[in-house]
């Protein structure tokens, strides 16, 4: 008879998600590993030209493009942060992982009744679908970027820059429900980015922010102690800027 798992963590195989799982691997010996194959970035420009149109989603890619420049730029202040929250950019060793084309997919829904996991932890995946969310029984939690529930979607914290909002600059952990960054908020956190962040290296402020939050709502699901909070926040989903926006947002509120 094989033991219970106690925690599980769904992630990309990025930087992000590779910082965490070494995190989470530490404070919960044992945890297991599930990372999502990337989404076919034609499928992803497909589903945005339908939803925003073609010109939009030109400036948008016409961003992402330049966003990379920008990380080249932000290298050495990235590797400042990784180095002052001792983040490490590398999966835990003796921890295996288990690879799935979706976390939506029969796979991931076959591992996890196979694991029997008491709480799931998710960071950088796909949207939890209605069917996958269904068939979970247990708590599942979720790293946002930013402040819900006024900027959900994604690149919460630039954009709480962008709109001159430095206040509401931070971070989420919630239940994951239907909707986009929608669940009920366990723990946020504020914090104020440098004056030589911005973009490229919000990202990871924002991690190490999160990641103490991430380990206290786990242990609270373990202990059945979870405690949902009313945010009283305008309520918004966000996408990527287009580059038009980020030279806009830089001009009138310092967002480069």
């Amino acid at each position: 008879m094989t033991q219970r798992t106690e925690v599980v963590f769904l992630t990309s195989g990025n930087d992000l998600g590779r910082i965490a799982a070494r995190r989470l691997a530490v404070a919960f010996p044992g945890v297991k590993i599930i990372v999502e194959h990337p989404v076919a970035r034609a499928s992803i420009i497909r589903g945005r030209i339908k939803r925003f149109g073609i010109l939009h989603v030109g400036g948008q890619l016409a961003f992402i493009g330049f966003s990379r420049l920008l990380a080249f730029a932000s290298r050495r202040r990235i590797a400042a942060i990784v180095r002052e929250n001792d983040l490490d950019p590398h999966w835990p060793e003796n921890c295996g992982r288990i690879e799935v084309p979706s976390v939506n997919s029969p796979e991931c829904l076959a591992q996890l009744a196979q694991l029997e996991p008491r709480v799931i932890l998710m960071l950088g995946t796909r949207i939890i679908d209605r069917a996958t969310l269904a068939a979970i029984k247990v708590p599942l939690i979720n790293y946002h970027a930013g402040i819900t529930p006024k900027y959900r979607g994604i690149h919460g914290g630039y954009w709480a820059k962008a709109e001159g909002d430095l206040a509401n600059f931070g971070v989420t952990v919630h239940l994951v429900d239907p909707g986009i960054d929608t669940g009920a908020v366990l723990y946020q956190a504020r914090l104020t980015p440098g004056p030589h962040d911005d973009y490229a290296t919000f990202p990871y402020l924002q991690l190490a922010a999160v990641l103490p939050l991430m380990e206290q709502a786990a242990r609270d699901a373990l202990n059945g102690k979870l405690e949902p909070q009313t945010v009283d926040l305008p309520s918004r989903l966000w996408s990527h800027p287009t580059i038009w926006g980020y030279v806009a947002a830089g001009l009138r509120n310092g967002a480069w």
